[in-house]
Order: C-alpha cells, then structure tokens, then sequence
C-alpha cells in the first residue's frame, strides 16, 4: 500500500493552524497550503487574543461559551502560550447601570469591591468602585502563539507547511480538504459576511495590568489587553463592512477615549500600532462546520477566533477519522442547532 493521501488544508490562521494541529497529533500526515508568507497574517493577526467564553456569554449564545470552555485547555496545556490570570469588567460611575446588565447576561464571575480591585490590579486603585472578576478566563499574544503553533506543526514531522501558494491553484493532492480561507472562502460560502474591527496598541511604561480589562459603555464596549513589555492593545469596533486596512478617526477617537477613561496616563502613551481586519461571519454570528463529501469547511468565527478554533479543531478531526457529525455546528439552521 501506498502512503495515506494528506489531509489539505488551506488557510494559516487560527483556524487552519488548529484544525492542522489535531490532525497531525492525530497522526494524519496534513499540508497547509497558504497564500501569505506566514502563518497567522489575515485577521488572527489583529485579533484580540482574549479567551473569555464567560464574559462573552453576556452578548452571544451559549454555544459560544460551550466552544469556549472547551478550547482554553487548548491554549493552556496543548500549546501552552496563554496566561490564565482571569479578566476583569469594569463600567464609570456613570455607566454602573451597564456593569448590572452584564452581570445579569454573563456566568463565571465574581462580583468584587474597590479594595479587591486594586488587590488584582494595583494601577486600578481607586479608579472604580467594583468590578466583575472572572477568575478562569485568559489571554495570549496572537501573533506569539501562531508562531508557536506553526513551530509545534513542523516539528511533527507529518506536517508540510507551505506559504506564498494559492491553494486553488495548486494541483489536489488530498484525500480530504479543509477549507479555513475565512472571507476568502466567499465564494462557496455565499451567506458569509465581514464585520470589520479596528484596534491600536498603545506603549507606556506608566501602567501595569496583568489581565484583560473591558470598560462598559452604553455604545461600544472597548478592551484593554496587556502584551507585554508596556504594550497594550486596545480593540476593537465591529462595523458592517468589508472594507480592510483603514481606521476612522471616529474608531481613533472612541478607543483612546476608553483607554484614558480607564486610566489618565493612557493620554501620554505612544501609539505604536492601528490596524483594521475583516473577520467573517454568518447572518447568526455563530461558527459552522459544513462538509461537502470529502470537503469541510470551517468559517463564520465572527470575533471569536481564538477562543473557538480549537475547539472547531478537534471536531474536524473526529470527522475526519470517524465520520462524527456534531449538530450544534453542522446543522444547517439555527433552530436545529439550538434544538441540538
């Protein structure tokens, strides 16, 4: 017998990356196919790096938190690059009606006072009069943990990783092919929209935080993620449109505003950094695996991306080795996946 066909996947981001990860711990022999020079340069290279299922239970379904839950032990023991110090809400005096209404929407957390508050996080102190604390969520550098994962993959050994290739036009050499093109994959996808999102990273040296921070306010929430090294990314908007690269001076605006609301020495940070990404989503903003015979797609992660690649991952796989079918992302319509 002849060697196994590889398993093809096309697209290097978060999704293609994780999906090539379980196959190949699996013990498939996966190449990845993309047309970027890099792993990771499409929208996870932008993204946030928050993995915070609890609080996004607050504005999505429970799917997400499922999902969630399931990819932290991902970031933390399969590829442990992610920081699990939990993530922290906090809402002005003004807006403390908007820290309620989260409270009541979100699970996983623990309502704490000033003093705990500046316990966690000393630069905070007396800013706020109480914050949410959600101790299990975690963050991670998404341009540090890409580049892990890509050394984790060629380190296989069953893994060809090739970049600056169109894969639609390269010769199939596949037994299965996972499409993770994103909003590329449009045109098989045709229900697939983009939600574009702006975000800055400012540097100073005036402020430590050791977890994500979002500040609530009644029009966009914004979040604060420490990066290291007295950098801090600041994101992100979600605007209607398919338009890359360009931030507005009104996302400029609300952003650094957020910032020096949560603390004034943002004002005399640098900016270092803007950046505006495209990340695709279905009409439900929920995730979804479709499989055409020996095809599968794996799209629609909205802006959840690192948070639900992991777990879309170790699906793809099962579907792969033992023809699993999982409802809850494979089902056509949002009722029947809800039902599931």
């Amino acid at each position: 017998m002849g060697k196994p066909m590889p398993i093809r996947v096309i697209g290097a981001g978060v999704a293609g990356l994780t999906v090539a990860f379980e196959c190949a711990r699996a013990g498939l022999p996966v190449e990845v196919l993309e047309r970027r020079e890099g792993p990771g340069l499409g929208c996870s290279y932008l993204a946030g790096g928050m993995l915070a299922p609890w609080c996004e239970a607050e504005s999505t379904e429970k799917l997400v938190l499922d999902l969630g839950v399931e990819s932290l032990g991902f970031w933390t023991k399969a590829v442990p690059v992610a920081r699990q110090n939990g993530s922290l809400v906090v809402a002005p005096a003004r807006d403390r009606p908007e820290l309620s209404r989260f409270a009541r929407r979100a699970s996983g957390f623990e309502p704490i006072d000033a003093a705990r508050l500046a316990a966690l996080e000393p630069a905070l102190e007396g800013r706020f009069d109480g914050a949410l604390f959600f101790p299990s969520e975690a963050h991670l550098d998404p341009r540090a943990a890409m580049s892990c994962l890509a050394a984790r993959l060629a380190a296989f050994g069953n893994v060809t990783l090739r970049f600056g290739v169109d894969a639609m036009q390269a010769p199939e050499r596949a037994g299965w092919t996972i499409d993770c093109r994103g909003l590329a994959a449009q045109d098989a996808l045709p229900d697939l929209r983009g939600v574009k999102g702006e975000m800055l990273v400012l540097s100073t040296r005036e402020i430590a935080l050791k977890r994500p921070v979002r500040l609530l306010h009644p029009r966009q929430p914004v979040y604060i993620v420490p990066r290291g090294g007295g950098h801090f990314m600041i994101g992100a908007t979600m605007i209607e449109n398919e338009e890359p690269g360009r931030i507005t001076a009104r996302a400029m605006l609300e952003l650094l505003g957020a910032a020096y609301c949560l603390h004034p020495a943002f004002a005399e940070a640098e900016i270092v950094e803007t950046g505006a990404g495209v990340r695709p989503a279905f009409p439900d903003n929920l995730p979804k695996i479709r499989r055409e015979g020996r095809k599968i797609y794996v799209n629609g992660l909205y802006r959840h991306g690192f948070l639900l690649a992991p777990a879309l991952a170790r699906r793809v796989a099962q579907i792969v080795l033992e023809d699993a079918y999982f409802p809850e992302v494979m089902d056509a319509h949002p009722c029947e996946r809800q039902s599931a």
